[in-house]
C-alpha cells in the first residue's frame, strides 16, 4: 500500500468530519484509506464477527480481557448493523477492508464482505485507540505517525490473554513514538477512557512485553522508527481479538482489515 493510498483524502468529495458521509464514501468506493484521518470527532471500533454458537464465549473472552477488547456493541445474529452505534450502517461494507478467516486461516481480504457473510454471524464492535488519538492531540500530544500520514504500529507480545472456551492467545499492542513529556501526558489522559483501551500497558520498555525489534510490526505496517528523544509507548490493542479467533479455528470469522475501522455516529466524550 503506497503512502498516497494511506491518506487518499487530499481532495475529498465528502465531508470527512461526518461519520455517515464517511461510511457512504467507503461503501461506494470513494474512500479507501485508513480511517484514522477521518471522522476524528467520533468513536471508531474494531470488528469481529463470529458464528452465533461461539458468540457468548467470545463476549466472555472480551469481558475477561477488557483492556484489549472493550465491547462497544453487539449485533443480533445475521444482522449487519448495530443501531446503538449508527443509524445507517452496513458492517459488511462500511470498513473498506476485511479479513475473512476459515478454520483459523486467512482466506481472503476483500473490500466488501457481503459475499462471505453468513446468516448466523454475530458482530462485535470493540474499542479502538484511533478514538483517543484526537483527544490526545487536543491536549497538545504530538502524534508523529499522524503528521506523517501513517498509523501506529502493532506488535504481538509475549503476554498471554485470559482464555475462555476456544478463545485465547497473546496480547497485541499498538505503539506510539512520543517525547517523554507527551508519554506522561498521554498516560494520564488515556487512563480516563477504558472504552478505548485505557492507560498504556508499558512505557519505553518493549523488552518487558517480549518485543525484541520495533522494526518487525504485526501486519508489517505503521510507524516503527524512533527519532532521537522519543520513547515507545504501548497500549493494548483490539487486534488481540484476531489472534483469538485464529487460535479458535472457527469455521468462519470476519474482521476488519488493519487500520480500516468501523466508524460510528457516537461522538467522542468531552472532558
Amino acid at each position: 500500500m503506497t503512502q498516497a493510498s494511506l491518506i487518499d483524502i487530499a481532495r475529498p468529495d465528502f465531508d470527512t468530519d461526518d461519520p455517515a458521509a464517511v461510511r457512504r464514501a467507503i461503501r461506494e468506493g470513494r474512500f479507501t484509506g485508513f480511517t484514522n484521518h477521518v471522522a476524528r470527532g467520533h468513536v471508531q471500533g474494531n470488528l469481529v464477527a463470529v458464528p452465533e454458537a461461539h458468540a457468548d464465549a467470545f463476549e466472555l473472552y472480551c469481558r475477561s480481557n477488557p483492556q484489549a477488547l472493550p465491547i462497544l456493541g453487539r449485533s443480533a445474529p445475521g444482522s449487519r448493523e448495530i443501531p446503538e452505534l449508527a443509524a445507517d450502517m452496513d458492517l459488511a461494507r462500511d470498513t473498506g477492508g476485511y479479513m475473512v478467516f476459515r478454520n483459523g486461516e486467512l482466506a481472503e481480504t476483500p473490500r466488501d464482505a457481503r459475499h462471505a457473510w453468513a446468516d448466523d454471524l454475530v458482530s462485535f464492535v470493540l474499542g479502538c485507540s484511533f478514538s483517543f488519538e484526537a483527544i490526545l492531540q487536543s491536549h497538545g500530544v504530538r502524534l508523529r505517525h499522524l503528521d506523517e500520514g501513517n498509523v501506529s504500529a502493532m506488535y504481538e507480545t509475549a503476554r498471554e490473554t485470559v482464555p475462555v472456551g476456544p478463545f485465547g492467545g497473546r496480547l497485541i499492542v499498538s505503539m506510539r513514538a512520543l517525547s517523554p513529556e507527551d508519554a506522561v501526558r498521554a498516560t494520564i489522559l488515556s487512563a480516563r477512557y477504558p472504552q478505548f483501551h485505557g492507560a498504556p500497558v508499558s512505557l519505553a520498555l518493549p523488552g518487558d512485553l517480549g518485543i525484541g525489534d520495533l522494526g518487525q510490526s504485526y501486519g508489517g505496517h505503521g510507524l516503527t522508527r524512533l527519532n532521537t528523544g522519543e520513547v515507545p509507548v504501548f497500549w493494548a490493542c483490539g487486534a488481540t481479538g484476531q489472534n483469538a479467533v485464529r487460535a479458535a479455528r472457527l469455521p468462519l470469522c470476519i474482521t476488519h482489515y488493519k487500520a480500516h475501522m468501523v466508524v460510528t455516529d457516537l461522538p467522542l466524550p468531552k472532558d
